[in-house]
């Protein structure tokens, strides 16, 4: 759902619910008058926040996407050469264990012969 027509639709309720109270509530005409002619002019006020707080979420959403749109590509290409990085420097590591792992196949190929020919 979208903010706007959230916004919306609480404005349209907080009218029609002002409105309804100023009706059902037995007054005077000159004072029902005023009491409308405060509400009207409340509703205009909070119609007024209402407007600004959507154009900040708005400007919100607008910034946001624009930072994701820059930060998330560079985000990725940094991470990309940090696992090359780390993959260039692990390259060493991974050839010595290959070779005590070998080391160590030939080693129990060996002791298996051994037992054996007992």
């Amino acid at each position: 759902m979208k903010a706007s027509t959230f916004f919306i639709g609480l404005a349209a309720g907080a009218v029609t619910s002002a409105i309804t109270v100023l009706y059902s509530t037995p007054k005077p005409g000159s004072e029902l008058r005023s009491s409308v002619k405060t509400a009207s002019l409340e509703m205009k006020d909070k119609l007024k926040d209402v407007r600004g707080k959507v154009a900040d979420l708005k400007d919100s959403v607008t910034d946001l996407t624009k930072e994701t749109k820059e930060l998330v590509p560079e985000t990725v290409e940094e991470m990309k050469d940090s696992v090359a990085d780390w993959k260039r420097s692990t390259e060493h590591n991974k050839k010595r264990l290959e070779k005590e792992i070998s080391a160590i196949q030939i080693a129990l190929e060996d002791l298996e012969k051994s037992i054996s020919n007992r």
